[in-house]
């Protein structure tokens, strides 16, 4: 009976100890094994593992792919426009050795303020080189900036055991004292092009108006001899008229004549003539022959 307590006593340890030297590693994850704080076996492959208990930890690290949002930065491409850029990268743990040697305890958080660090020069060097403007970063070949940006950076990652996937510029704005500059620059350009504008269609409206005054002057000078040649017909007309009733019947035409002098030299109920009686203005009134 007193051998009972033992034997459970012995086969609780053996269980302690058998659980304490299996450890899983996830197909999410990469582990290395510590000894002392020395790497003694690196776990890539997910599944059951071994390790020494007590003597040995396992340290686990995240085998996805991260992301990571870094702070706005102020930079100044060649045409000293400055601006603010917001930025990310995702990266992943492609070395896990050399990520424990270069942040040893820190863990991801150190290794982000590192990367942090490393993004942030880059995006400066390659944003403030002497062949971008700050119309190159705004525009479609931004695409081709982030790639050159983490290219250079994935250079630099390479010695904390990490690989960047992909960088990509967020969001590009002036700073809040630049922005007021700006708009008043802006402001004064289009000002300036509307007068431009303003100034091309006044001097087209000058020139329609006097194409067109130069047209009614035309058309009203022609239009005026037409009309002046149109009255010399009718009084040429007129005239071989009169001329062909005088020599049909010239006593006839005469009669005519005075009838129609009597008529405008009477015309009105005030009308106050003096002239003798005897003239020969009433010849056709003297008589019934008219003579």
């Amino acid at each position: 009976m007193k051998k009972l307590p033992i034997f459970i006593a012995v086969l609780f340890v053996a269980a302690v100890l058998a659980f304490s030297s299996f450890f899983v590693v996830d197909e999410r994850q990469k582990a290395l094994v510590l000894q002392f704080g020395q790497i003694k076996a690196v776990k890539e492959e997910p599944g059951l593992s071994f390790k020494i208990p007590f003597i040995q930890d396992v340290v686990y690290y995240d085998d996805r792919i991260l992301s990571l949002e870094t702070p706005e930065i102020e930079v100044t491409p060649s045409d000293d426009r400055r601006l603010l850029v917001d930025s990310f990268a995702r990266y992943r743990i492609a070395d896990v050795v050399k990520f424990r040697q270069a942040v040893s305890t820190g863990g991801i958080r150190l290794a982000e303020d590192r990367l942090k660090g490393i993004l942030n020069a880059q995006l400066r060097e390659v944003l403030g080189a002497d062949t971008i403007t700050s119309n190159t970063i705004i525009s479609a070949e931004r695409a081709s900036l982030a790639l050159r940006i983490r290219d250079k950076s994935r250079i630099e990652a390479a010695s904390l055991g990490i690989d960047i996937m992909d960088v990509r510029l967020k969001q590009t704005f002036l700073p809040e004292q630049n922005l007021e500059a700006t708009f008043a620059r802006m402001r004064a350009e289009r000002e300036r092009e509307a007068a431009d504008e303003r100034a091309r269609g006044a001097e087209a409206a000058q020139r329609v108006r006097a194409q067109a005054d130069r047209t009614v002057v035309e058309l009203k000078s022609d239009a005026g001899r037409q009309a002046e040649i149109t009255r010399g017909e009718a009084d040429a007309e007129k005239n071989r008229i009169y001329a062909d009733a005088y020599g049909a019947d010239p006593d006839f035409f005469e009669f005519y004549r005075s009838l129609d002098a009597y008529r405008k030299g009477l015309n009105g109920e005030n009308t106050t003539m003096v002239i003798s009686p005897d003239s020969e203005f009433f010849d056709y009134l003297k008589s019934n022959s008219g003579r």
